[in-house]
Order: structure tokens, then C-alpha cells, then sequence
């Protein structure tokens, strides 16, 4: 997948997560994939393994943020590595406004599917 397009299937990456497509989202990861996330309890944030965990890892975007989007953003592809910039956007259940710069990192198989994300984001005070 990944290898044949190149940052394009990065770009198609983003735009099933900017139609919350979860079920599109999945399609790019490989069975034995993990995602690790910006906030935890651990120097690696909080992790999910497996398709199910991750699924429902990324669910939670959509539940934190309902009208999440990322835009402005640039992709990068080489040797089975991968790197998305983006300026994510969104609302909390609360109201509160969430605009803040971050970076996905990936790891992919021979395939080109997804065997690790790793999402960074700008820590911002207010």
C-alpha cells in the first residue's frame, strides 16, 4: 500500500480521520499493530495493541474531540518509515477550543500497512 504511493497513502491516512471513518482508518493498519498516544502515565504515553485495541484507542479521538480535524499538513515516506505534520483542531464535549501542532510517526510493513503510530503533540498553556 504504502510503498507503491508514497506520502499520498498518508494523506489518504488523514482524510478517513478528517471523515472520522474509523472502519477507513483501520483499513491502513497491519494485524499486529500498535498505536501509542501523547498522553499517560508513561514515557511512551498510552499504548494499544492489536487491531481491537487500537481501534478503539482511536475511537477515542473522536469521543474527546467530535469535530476533530487536522490540517495544514505535510507527509514524509522512506524505508518503511513514515512521519505526518499536522495542526490539529477541534472541541471538547466541554466547549473548550483545541488547536494545537503535532506529528505521527509510523512504522510499516513490507506491505506499506501501519505497524506503529506514534503521535506527538505541542504542549500548550494557557
Amino acid at each position: 500500500m504504502a510503498t507503491a504511493d508514497g506520502p499520498e497513502v498518508l494523506h489518504r491516512l488523514l482524510a478517513a480521520f478528517n471523515d472520522h471513518d474509523l472502519e477507513r482508518i483501520m483499513e491502513f493498519f497491519a494485524d499486529g499493530c500498535v498505536l501509542e498516544t501523547p498522553a499517560g502515565q508513561h514515557p511512551w504515553g498510552t499504548r494499544f495493541v492489536g487491531r481491537d485495541e487500537v481501534r478503539a484507542g482511536l475511537a477515542q479521538r473522536f469521543t474527546g474531540l467530535p469535530d476533530v480535524h487536522y490540517g495544514d499538513d505535510e507527509h514524509w515516506l522512506t524505508d518503511g518509515h513514515g512521519v505526518s505534520r499536522w495542526l490539529l483542531t477541534g472541541t471538547t464535549p466541554a466547549g473548550d477550543r483545541v488547536e494545537v501542532r503535532g506529528c505521527d510517526l509510523f512504522d510499516l510493513d513490507a506491505d506499506g500497512r501501519i505497524t506503529r503510530k506514534d503521535s506527538y503533540w505541542k504542549i500548550v498553556s494557557t
